[in-house]
């Protein structure tokens, strides 16, 4: 073993509703995992430790947080790596403003975070933050490709308990809208390196000044680099056609992208279009407006927030309803009943989450009435926008999807080392005067060029030689595997897919499995996929990175109801395991659910399939026979959940997340007990078993008599340990048995 040290499992600390859960389910999971000898670790990755660790300078010793984030990036890296991985925050400028407020409130000394940096020392502020920003923890950790799927048990559930699907029509006026030209598409070019290649990035203004926007990249041989960039002006004309349209068609207009994980095109975009929006607005307070601190990247939330330092707030606040009311179509809402539309705050447009709830809903969405209507989807960029306009073509014409005997789709995703658009934010760029964007190696040659206007996104991306060539490898493993349909989600006609395919023909062709394989465009491979698993078959979709992100929330939610219960299993490249639990786009409603009413609704059946895994693998590692048993008492105990429907109830008073946890430690500990493989394993957990059966109605009493009051958390990006412990663990019966 290389690190001594490094305990058998990494669990790792996040945010919101998946942190909550982890209050009650982490105990429960030491307690068992102990009796193996198993110990498991814990890494801080929420947004509120990953600042604190960032800024050390004026905190005590005793509020000062190691650098969890890097000593992961460094454990991942290791042989023996074994990390179960929770959804964390992608942090959205709003929330990390917010997250910083509330460390202040809480005593701890960080710094503003500075809108618009003056001072030397405010940028370096701002430049540390912005290494916070969006995803700044899936790069780090995901140093293999993405293996996700719905485990057996819960797709088996799934259909015999089939959630609620909207019913499609065929006059249906809901629709993709994408631009149709100067997006990051239609401009994008790309070249594979021959060798090893420094490169940096420059802007040459029209007067002939030169500007190095980055500086020292490195690239390995074989490495496929792409460049692009989205002009401002074709950006606006679009979103001012799209209003102008979906006013005329009468139905809801919203924008879908997403402004968390692309940190820094997405929340420019989704300044443009609120700037759109309210253009008879700013037309006519800008200047206020400005004076004021209002950037339209934070959102109408924002903007409201900030109309009192104008002067004239209530003839601003006047003129935004007139527009909204009289000038612009009834927006796609957020929250309808606290009247947050979908420009209000940028984290909350999160495209993977929010387009499969339309198409779920059969094309509907929430309008300010508080109703269900027709939507156009505004997605600017046309990369990935065909995926989303061929499914809601297809049901359209077909109908809803049945879940009860649809099939499945799996993915293999390509994410190492940071592949493709998601690792792209140190690498983008709003242009800040009209001239040419260059990429030029160490020897002064031109690897790409673009001519750019003043306010265009310009960004770079990559993906290397070898996690690409893993990419491949795992596809063929999976499909091996299955022997189901497999497609490569590749367009030729785009510059960076016509890349990766010179690397995945000649694999395929080299294993001679290239007659298992379809190389199909997304909206082609949209379409067969959709066939397939409606009749009852399944497909594994190969995908880059970010159309990884959207296909495994689109065809989980129409499969599962929630993408929350996927397995999510990612071989790191060295060796090492990395297990996900799922999406948690839902996460802060649940929260704010729990806070209001002491219920929670999350669903930590990711947890438990992810548990599975990661004991099952540390078996194979460490030549651990009692952690496969641990392993596989989590796989009854799941099933158990499920046959049972112990899952979290949605209402308050009904069981929620903490009753879930407690059946599946009692149908946990009863697997244990009864196997026969390990007689010290079966008679450690035997009396516990005992004891959790016969203390069943008491527990489930105490859970239930915690739940319809407000709570305080003492926190929300930071809660209260005690306070949250206090909330998550009510059952003091249960405590007693755990321990």
């Amino acid at each position: 073993m290389s690190d001594p040290n490094l305990p058998d499992i990494i669990y790792t600390k996040v945010d919101e509703a998946p942190e909550l859960a982890s209050f009650s389910l982490l105990p429960i999971i030491r307690s068992f995992a102990s009796a193996a000898g198993v110990n498991v670790g814990l890494k801080d990755i929420s947004l509120a430790g990953r600042i604190l660790a960032t800024f050390p300078e004026k905190l005590t010793d005793a509020q000062k947080q190691s650098d969890d984030l890097k000593d992961l990036g460094r454990i991942v890296k290791e042989p023996e790596a074994n990390v179960i991985k929770l959804p964390n925050i992608s942090a959205s400028v709003p929330q990390l403003v917010a997250a910083v407020k509330e460390l202040q409130s809480q005593g701890y000394d960080i710094p503003d975070y500075p809108d618009e940096p003056q001072t030397d020392e405010e940028k370096q502020v701002r430049a540390r933050y912005d290494g916070i920003k969006g995803s700044a923890v899936n790069p780090v950790l995901r140093e293999g490709n993405s293996d996700r799927r719905a485990a057996a048990a819960v797709k088996k559930y799934a259909m015999n308990n089939p959630h609620s699907m909207g019913d499609w029509s065929s006059s249906s006026k809901t629709r993709v809208a994408a631009m149709d030209g100067g997006d990051f598409f239609s401009n994008e070019v790309s070249t594979t390196l021959g060798d090893e290649t420094t490169m940096k990035i420059e802007h040459e203004a029209a007067d002939g000044t030169v500007t190095v926007l980055k500086d020292g990249l490195s690239f390995p041989a074989g490495a496929v680099v792409d460049a692009t960039y989205m002009s401002a002006e074709a950006l606006d004309d679009f979103l001012a056609r799209e209003i102008e349209k979906t006013k005329e068609e009468g139905i809801l207009f919203s924008l879908h992208m997403k402004a968390t994980m692309m940190k820094v095109s997405d929340p420019i975009i989704f300044g443009h279009a609120v700037k759109m929006f309210l253009k008879p607005v700013f037309d006519k307070y800008g200047e206020e407006l400005k004076a004021a601190g209002v950037n339209p990247n934070s959102g109408i939330k924002d903007l409201m927030a900030r109309l009192d330092e104008t002067g004239k707030a209530d003839e601003i606040r006047a003129e935004i309803d007139r527009v909204m009311k009289e000038e612009r179509p009834p927006m796609y809402m957020v929250d309808s009943g606290k009247g947050i539309t979908n420009l209000h705050v940028p984290s909350d447009v999160i495209i993977d989450a929010s387009m499969p709830a339309v198409i779920r809903a059969g094309g509907k969405g929430w309008g300010p009435d508080d109703g269900q209507h027709d939507v156009v989807c505004a997605i600017p960029d046309n990369s990935y926008a065909p995926v989303y306009d061929e499914t809601i073509k297809y049901f359209k014409e077909t109908g809803a999807l049945d879940p009860t005997t649809s099939g499945t789709v799996q993915n293999i995703g390509l994410m190492a080392q940071k592949a493709e658009e998601y690792g792209s934010h140190p690498t983008t760029f709003e242009i800040p005067a009209d001239g040419t964007v260059r990429m030029v190696d160490g020897s002064g040659n031109v690897v790409h060029s673009h001519s750019v206007k003043a306010g265009d996104i310009w960004r770079s991306a990559s993906a290397r030689k070898a996690p690409i060539e893993d990419w491949v490898k795992l596809a063929i493993e999976r499909q091996k595997a299955e022997g189901c349909e497999a497609i490569f989600w590749l367009d030729e006609s785009r510059a960076h897919d016509a890349e990766l395919i010179k690397y995945v023909k000649p694999i395929l062709e080299e294993q001679g499995v290239a007659d298992n394989f379809k190389i199909m465009a997304p909206r082609e491979a949209t379409r067969q996929t959709l066939e397939t698993i409606r009749k009852g078959e399944n497909s594994i979709a190969i995908t880059g990175n970010v159309l990884r992100d959207y296909l495994t929330d689109l065809f989980p939610i129409l499969e599962l109801g929630t993408s929350a219960k996927m397995l999510s299993i990612v071989k790191l490249m060295n060796g090492g395991g990395l297990f996900e639990t799922g999406a948690g786009g839902s996460a802060p409603k649940h929260v704010q659910q729990l806070q209001e009413q002491n219920h929670l609704r999350w669903d930590s059946l990711g947890e438990f399939c992810a548990l599975a895994e990661s004991l099952k693998f540390l078996a194979d590692q460490r030549n651990n026979e009692k952690a496969r048993i641990l392993g596989e008492g989590v796989e009854a105990a799941t099933q158990g959940v499920l046959d049972h429907d112990r899952s979290p109830s949605r209402k308050v008073g009904e069981p929620d997340n903490r009753d879930s946890h407690f059946w599946f430690a009692l149908y946990w500990a009863e697997a244990l007990a009864a196997q026969d493989k390990d007689a010290d394993i079966a008679a450690h957990f035997k009396p516990i078993a005992e004891a959790m059966k016969s203390n069943a109605d008491q527990i489930t009493k105490e859970l239930a008599e915690a739940q319809g009051q407000a709570v305080d958390l003492g926190g929300y990006y930071h809660p209260d340990v005690d306070k949250t412990a206090k909330v998550m663990r009510p059952s003091g019966t249960l405590n007693d048995l755990i321990g």
